[in-house]
């Protein structure tokens, strides 16, 4: 009988399953190659420790793995009910505190490998973290989309770890208790979006929907509803979609380095983001607490 060892966590209401010991299976290449055997071999290796009947659609998997270069961080491929993501905000927030339960890292700067790049993370305390995550930037501004039954809809294409569209004029009241309603809306606009042919620079799928709009703490910037690539949505602030947001908030000029960006998810987590400027790129830096919530042993017969 195969096992494999998992501890959940929680950042700002969603879940993140880390398995610290690596996979033999995807070999020791680059966190790319080996992101590309595991989307591959999706349904064997990857499907069955975040799905039914061990897990839910909103979960989503922290897979370590050994460095490429012995000389590098360790690695980690993050996975949903659908498949592999470049990278994963939450999901690094709670993977950080998870090393930290396990005794493998202290308080101070760290870094991860991820498959689209190395990040960066500080454990404030036990609980809190800042992530610089991979370089983020908008790619088109008021992109037009015709939606079925919707009508038109404009919101930029940016990349923060993962490609999203964002939209802040969509008439759409975000609350938790509209879940079912803010599901449809935004999977008809990814439905459109595709038919549109709109993608990301080299035909990347735009594969998360972000909405916008009025916090309901006043003294948060925004509230978001973020629609993730397998149709669940995400409970936390979303860290790659702040770091898109925070993209376009500075290539519009409302956001400077030092200014922070408070932004509040669907249930009222909240996440703080701010930017720095390195050469030409702009590094988002995205902060919040996550809470080890179970550990244990998956069991599968073969």
């Amino acid at each position: 009988m195969k096992t494999i060892r998992f501890i959940d966590s929680h950042t700002g209401g969603e879940p993140t399953r880390a398995f610290p010991d690596a996979i033999a299976e995807l070999g020791t290449g680059s966190l790319a190659s080996r992101r590309e055997i595991l989307q591959a071999r999706f349904g064997e290796l990857g499907a069955p420790l975040v799905n039914e009947p061990r897990g839910s659609d909103i979960l989503v998997g922290a897979l370590l793995c050994e460095p490429a270069d012995p000389a590098g961080p360790p690695g980690v491929i993050f996975f949903n009910n659908v498949g592999t993501l470049g990278m994963c905000g939450h999901g690094a927030i709670g993977l950080a505190v998870t090393l930290m339960h396990l005794g493998r890292i202290g308080l101070g700067a760290h870094r991860l490998d991820t498959p689209v790049g190395p990040v960066g993370f500080e454990m404030l305390t036990a609980n809190r973290v800042r992530i610089e995550n991979v370089p983020a930037y908008r790619y088109r501004k008021a992109v037009e989309v015709d939606v079925p039954h919707v009508g038109r809809i404009v919101g930029d294409i940016a990349w923060g770890g993962n490609w999203f569209f964002l939209v802040s004029s969509h008439g759409q009241r975000l609350h938790a208790s509209r879940a079912r309603e803010l599901i449809d809306f935004t999977t008809s606009i990814r439905h459109a979006l595709a038919s549109a042919g709109a993608t990301g620079p080299a035909g990347e799928e735009i594969d998360h929907i972000e909405l916008f709009g009025p916090p309901s703490d006043p003294r948060n910037d925004s509230r978001n509803f973020v629609l993730c690539p397998g149709f669940a949505y995400d409970r936390s602030p979303c860290g790659t979609g702040t770091s898109a947001k925070l993209a376009c908030l500075t290539a519009d000029g409302r956001l400077k380095p030092g200014d922070i960006w408070r932004q509040e998810s669907i249930v009222g987590s909240v996440f703080e983001g701010s930017i720095r400027l390195d050469g030409g790129s702009l590094i988002p830096i995205v902060a919040g607490e996550a809470e080890i919530i179970a550990e244990g042993v998956l069991r599968f017969a073969r």
